[in-house]
């Protein structure tokens, strides 16, 4: 701990200064006299102590917590020398605050003490988190020095996006070898009827549709079905810009809206990879199970913007992310004209590619020029230009802002796609 002066020992000094040296130039020693009891005051908090011995430690209840919920946090202090004031500070990062109380307490311990506090924590944004720096003030007889340490030992804290509720996803075109719960457009054994044809040495006996046969009156004919398989998704997320208003950030929604697509296409056995294409590429095979889904999360938090002025295009990826067959789903505000000539791109190679727009125009509002409004004008202008860009290219896509749930913005890319014929909804 280093030791200071407080600022009431500041004050009693240039009161005692000031007095004695009035005392001296106007020769009146009854001055003296008066600042007498300040100069025995400070001669008594000043006098030889030894700095205060503390052991502090600062834990968490999870190290894993969903955006919005509370986890608690406890602060353990033990005191060999009795303190008469201590004061502890919590700093914390932004987007964690102190859900009851406050993060500042101050109180007295005695030689040999235990205090513990609780102080129940909540996180308002998804993220990375380094919880536990404390700032320790400990204040000495009649408060005039005090003893000031910084504790910077921290935990990691993870907030994971919330997800929202999902009953309807985008279907791709082409299913992958493996069995899952999307139905196949070929024939073979599964539970969904396709058609009938003529039995064949070599179909089992419980394929027979007795009831066809008989009415045929000829050969016995059997089903043919359509076998359940898994398929591939990859979430493409831009990170080339973030749009944000207040709370409400483009890159937060994108975030959320990637977790909640996760976690409804490992739900039904699909293999799910990741793509953050921006100023830093990160990416995750695809792989199944619920390892993929911490995963896929884990690496959802580090996404963030790194501003880059280097034109990328989908040659960096590497060519395992993206496998054939594969449906990408783009998750962009369509702010950054490299984001989506990536996206072009993809399509023109033959990838089954969506897009969900993040809208960020409602974070937008015109300045109150005309020169303002007009640039804000043109800026709408471009996006739709960069939508009908898309939109040519049978590029199925979608708009989500906060006045509509992501469910809805689902449907209308199942609907674009059942117009289109680019696959069976």
């Amino acid at each position: 701990m280093t030791r200071a002066a407080s600022p009431r020992l500041e004050g009693y000094a240039i009161l005692v200064g000031a007095g004695l040296v009035s005392a001296l130039a106007l020769r009146r020693p009854e001055l003296a006299v008066a600042v007498a009891p300040l100069a025995l005051v400070l001669a008594a908090g000043l006098r030889a102590r030894a700095a205060p011995s503390l052991q502090i430690s600062f834990s968490l209840g999870e190290e894993r917590v969903i955006e919005g919920e509370e986890v608690e946090a406890s602060i353990v202090v033990v005191s060999e020398t009795p303190i008469d004031r201590l004061e502890l500070f919590l700093a914390l990062p932004r987007g964690v605050e102190v859900a009851e109380g406050a993060d500042a307490v101050a109180f007295r311990l005695a030689a040999g003490e235990e205090r513990e506090l609780d102080l129940p924590l909540r996180c308002s944004r998804w993220g990375l988190y380094d919880v536990g720096a404390l700032e320790v003030r400990c204040r000495g007889f009649l408060r005039l020095v005090v003893w000031e340490q910084t504790i910077s030992e921290t935990h990691r804290l993870k907030a994971y996006p919330r997800t929202e509720r999902l009953n309807q996803i985008v279907p791709p075109w082409e299913t992958q070898a493996f069995t899952g719960s999307e139905v196949a457009r070929t024939k073979g054994d599964g539970i969904e009827y396709a058609d009938i044809r003529d039995f064949s040495p070599g179909d089992r006996l419980r394929s027979i549709n007795w009831r066809a046969s008989a009415r045929r009156g000829g050969p016995l004919v059997v089903n043919d079905r359509h076998p359940e398989r898994n398929t591939d998704v990859v979430l493409f997320v831009d990170s080339f810009a973030d749009v944000r208003r207040g709370d409400r950030s483009t890159l937060d929604d994108a975030v959320r809206a990637a977790a909640s697509l996760a976690a409804r296409y490992l739900e039904r056995r699909d293999r799910v990879g990741l793509v953050s294409f921006g100023g830093v590429l990160r990416w995750l095979q695809p792989a199944q199970g619920p390892a993929q889904r911490f995963r896929l999360v884990e690496s959802l938090l580090e996404t963030g913007v790194e501003p880059t002025y280097t034109w990328r295009d989908v040659n960096i990826i590497p060519a395992r992310i993206l496998p054939p067959k594969a449906l990408v789903l783009a998750i962009t505000p369509l702010v950054d004209p490299r984001f989506v000539t990536t996206v072009a791109d993809l399509r023109a190679r033959g990838y089954d590619v969506s897009v969900v727009e993040v809208d960020p125009e409602p974070l937008v509002e015109p300045g109150p020029t005309e020169l303002d409004r007009l640039a804000h004008r043109l800026w709408l202008l471009e996006r739709e230009v960069l939508r009908a860009r898309l939109s040519r290219l049978g590029i199925a896509q979608s708009r989500w802002n906060e006045q509509r749930e992501l469910q809805v913005a689902l449907e209308e890319v199942r609907a674009f796609r059942r117009r289109a014929g680019l696959a069976r909804v």
